[in-house]
């Protein structure tokens, strides 16, 4: 188990602190939960009850929290801090060292240094792997396919053919990247297969969610923009632009040529019609239905409209039941 000292992070996260540098920290917590030997944090207010009864060594708080405690590292932003504290030294997981003998190469692909690769993966064809990457095992990258230095791929992921993945991507276990975009062409009653000859590419620092479809394109490339968060079970259609640092949660769906602005937060459970455009920083409510361009704002409801209109749509529809009891009072008392 790995240890530190509260000295080492105050230093790593520029904290203000008056305790014991030489506190050791073993882990981290949950203020409900953390030990002695244990850092916690405190990012959200409705949690600074528990301060008082928490046995945590160390706590990560907002710089202005009002509370006087040797225990606390004041900080700007405590969930950011803690998140550099895990990444530091805790986050570390078993992982493939070298490339194992039970691995597929093509002897036409190129390894950067220090690439690891685990057993019953393969690598086609023409495939580059930049320095550093982890390839987890039982992984299919097809012919043609580049992966960025310091990219973690995990187990049971397809990355067909000619896709471009960028530096310091995650992509987690069981996604699909590069499969073919739902495409068909109807003649003589019968539906005919589009083929889709463009690509998948991913630019560098986007994160890719468990089961996550993303469909090359018909022509050209489906795109995932640089820094972008995607969730578990999203699926992104065949020529599809996500614009960078945007976050999709779980199981949104994005219909073909649909294209997202920079900084777009989409809620779980949205879906977007095909051909659509969506402006910077845009935010998209949980279960929404976006089937028109969206320009700026916030959207909800199905079909989306602006926040404001969605909820005085709502108050006027909690008001029906009394409206229209007064409505039958007011019947009952005209005279028939």
């Amino acid at each position: 188990m790995p240890e530190v000292t509260v000295g080492e992070i105050v230093d790593l996260v520029g904290g203000q602190y008056e305790g014991s540098r030489d506190l050791r920290v073993t882990g981290i917590g949950p203020l409900a939960e953390a030990g002695e030997t244990h850092l916690s944090f405190l990012s959200n207010p409705k949690y600074a009850a528990q301060l008082e009864t928490s046995r945590a060594g160390a706590v990560l708080v907002p710089a202005d929290h009002p509370g006087k405690s040797a225990r606390f590292i004041r900080v700007k932003n405590p969930y950011f801090a803690m998140a550099t504290v895990v990444t530091r030294y805790f986050a570390a997981r078993p992982a493939p060292v070298g490339i194992s003998l039970q691995a597929s190469v093509a002897p036409t692909a190129k390894l950067g240094r220090n690439v690891a690769i685990g057993p019953f993966t393969t690598i086609g064809d023409g495939v580059v792997i930049g320095d550093d990457a982890i390839i987890y095992q039982n992984v299919s990258i097809e012919s043609g396919s580049s992966i960025g230095e310091n990219t973690i791929v995990y187990p049971l992921v397809s990355i067909y053919e000619r896709t471009r993945i960028g530096r310091r991507c995650i992509i987690h276990s069981g996604a699909v990247i590069g499969a073919d975009g739902y495409g068909f062409a109807t003649e003589g009653g019968k539906h005919h297969k589009i083929p889709q000859i463009g690509i998948v590419r991913i630019e560098d620092d986007v994160e890719v969610g468990a089961g996550t479809c993303i469909d090359r394109a018909a022509l050209g490339e489906t795109v995932i923009g640089e820094g972008t968060k995607i969730d578990n079970l999203v699926q992104i259609g065949h020529n599809v632009r996500v614009g960078r640092h945007c976050l999709l949660v779980s199981q949104v769906g994005i219909a073909g040529s649909t294209d997202l602005g920079d900084y777009v937060v989409v809620a779980g459970q949205s879906g977007f019609g095909g051909h659509l455009k969506i402006g910077n920083g845009v935010q998209v409510a949980a279960k929404s239905a976006v089937l028109e361009d969206v320009e700026s704002g916030k959207v909800m409801g199905a079909p989306a409209i602006p926040f404001r209109e969605f909820a005085r749509r709502e108050v006027h529809l909690r008001r029906l039941p009394d409206l229209i009891r007064r409505i039958e009072e007011l019947e009952k008392k005209v005279p028939k």
